[in-house]
């Protein structure tokens, strides 16, 4: 019982780790310029959907969970499912922005 609660916490954090990792090499370059050229374009807009569903999905999990104290397991492994997907879909945008620099 106690490893659902172990793995959602641990891949959540690992989440939060990777999101700032990823924030930070922008803002310690200094050069803004190469940010400002690059541009994500959906060519129909039900494109961004998925995304948006991802992350409302992931923050009204992690508010359950947080308020349930960890103590549902349906509940954690959905969060550790939906927190790999996004970590997933982040590193393939994360990439895709870093090949247009």
């Amino acid at each position: 019982m106690k490893v659902n609660r172990i793995v959602t916490k641990i891949v959540v954090r690992l989440f939060f780790l990777l999101l700032l990792i990823a924030l930070v090499p922008p803002f310690l370059q200094g050069d803004q310029a190469k940010l400002q050229h690059i541009y994500l374009s959906f060519h129909y807009k039900w494109q961004m959907v998925f995304p948006a569903v991802l992350i409302l999905g992931f923050i009204s999990l992690l508010i359950i969970c947080a308020i349930k104290k960890y103590k549902e397991a349906d509940l954690n492994w959905l969060l550790v499912l939906n927190t790999v997907i996004l970590t997933a879909y982040g590193i393939a945008i994360y990439i895709r922005i870093y090949h247009m620099m």
